[in-house]
């Protein structure tokens, strides 16, 4: 007779040969249905293993020097952006969700945000960013002041009458113009 572990190896091999699934996918499904076949077997409610919670509160895993990764636990990082790429394929707005980390949080250690902030406002960066918004702003402005002109001297268009040709005027016979007369000195 088949243990538990093998028949629920073999279902779940069976569901995936028609179902594409990932690794983490396919323990799951061995771990439900081996709980559904022991209470099958037993008869008495096994519980089934609770979603993954973070071993790390927010306050926790960003501290002043370094920041801890909530999925995995790996710290002595400064920044997290890059390990959640290429370690989890995660973008930080899918972390922020995951974990309830707000928005204006940054996902790097505090020393580092602070010694970028000092930077930035050592080399006057602000400053040149509020300059440059100036620039850009009245570029628009320009660009779109001729578009609002044209829209208003243009007639708006209503529905006319087809137009019917006319027959041309007969032309008049040709005369010679009289000479134009010498302009008037300004006093």
């Amino acid at each position: 007779m088949s243990t538990l572990l093998e028949l629920a190896s073999s279902i779940v091999s069976s569901h995936a040969a028609t179902t594409p699934m990932s690794t983490e996918e396919l323990l799951q499904e061995i771990q439900k249905v081996h709980a559904a076949l022991q209470t099958l077997e037993t008869g008495k409610d096994v519980a089934a293993p609770e979603e993954a919670k973070p071993a790390l509160t927010v306050k926790q895993a960003f501290k002043a020097n370094e920041v801890i990764c909530m999925v995995c636990g790996k710290g002595k990082m400064k920044t997290l952006t890059r390990h959640l790429k290429k370690a989890h394929n995660m973008k930080p707005g899918e972390y922020r969700k995951q974990f309830g980390i707000p928005r204006d949080q940054s996902l790097s250690a505090k020393s580092l945000t602070e010694s970028r902030r000092k930077t930035a406002q050592e080399r006057g960066l602000a400053a040149n960013l509020a300059k440059a918004r100036e620039v850009r702003a009245a570029k628009l402005k320009v660009q779109k002041a001729p578009v609002k002109e044209a829209a208003a001297a243009k007639p708006a268009k209503t529905a006319a009458a087809p137009k019917v040709k006319k027959a041309a005027p007969a032309k008049p016979a040709k005369t010679k113009a009289a000479p134009k007369a010498a302009p008037k000195p300004k006093k």
